[in-house]
């Protein structure tokens, strides 16, 4: 059966090494423990290999350390209610971070009559909607009245693109760093195809040197302009996708917000 609607997407960017106590799990993992708890749709936890936290402090994977420190993003869609509930569980979860949120045009399929019927419930925006519109509202979730008007700007390259004599992934990394952008996350994919239709995988007897990768920045849309005229420069060959979202920072500890 399909289903299909207008729903909210919510992603949070923190670091691998967050949790609430020593003994705790890792934030990512009581989030997603949280929100089917909540009775949310779904969850998706997305690891990095590089990027920027909301400090602006380097995240990188190194073979030689006992602990990488690398960025983490939790995806999660469901009705505008249901997110706007669940930021208060995001607060209460994450020391510090960061999160979007923006309009999903949805489809779910499901085999199960009483599992669509469930999800119907939760798909009752029709029509035409402008960006934006389908988030949870300010005057009954007043979190949201601290959010701000932001872009989410997705750098689609290959693993083996260089500038500068080292991976272009890491250059834009740094170049985000220089310019005080809020985050920033490296993903790497273990397959997919370019512009040049050839297809990369990771199988063992296709091993690729040029898997694909995804650069994900979110900032205010000014701090994401003044990165444009380098990614004209540095991104030879590759896709930009840039989307209006709502940016919720969540900072404990103010004295630590501060980059060193």
């Amino acid at each position: 059966m399909r289903l299909e609607g207008e729903q909210t997407l919510l992603r949070v960017y923190l670091r691998n090494t967050d949790k609430q106590g020593w003994f705790a799990p890792p934030a990512a993992e009581t989030l997603v423990q949280r929100a089917r708890q909540n009775r949310l749709s779904g969850a998706t936890v997305l690891r990095g290999v590089m990027g920027l936290d909301i400090r602006g402090q380097l995240l990188e994977s190194h073979g030689w350390s006992l602990v990488d420190h690398v960025p983490i993003i939790v995806e999660i869609v469901d009705a505008p209610q249901a997110i706007g509930r669940f930021l208060s569980v995001i607060a209460q979860t994450i020391p510090e971070g960061m999160a979007t949120l923006e309009r999903a045009h949805v489809v779910f399929y499901r085999h199960s009559g009483s599992t669509a019927r469930q999800d119907a419930r939760r798909l009752e925006v029709p029509g035409s909607i402008a960006p934006l519109s389908t988030l949870p509202s300010p005057e009954e979730f007043p979190v949201m009245r601290l959010s701000e008007n932001g872009q989410l700007l997705r750098i689609f390259i290959g693993e083996s693109d260089i500038w500068h004599d080292q991976p272009l992934y890491r250059a834009i990394v740094l170049k985000a760093r220089e310019l005080g952008l809020a985050g920033a996350t490296v993903l790497k994919g273990p397959m997919g195809f370019g512009a040049n239709s050839l297809v990369h995988t990771t199988k063992l007897l296709e091993l690729s040197t040029d898997l694909p990768v995804v650069v994900e920045i979110v900032d205010s849309a000014e701090k994401v302009q003044a990165l444009l005229p380098f990614l004209d420069e540095a991104v030879k060959e590759g896709m930009i996708t840039i989307e209006e979202v709502r940016v919720l920072k969540y900072r404990h500890n103010e004295a630590k917000a501060r980059p060193d």
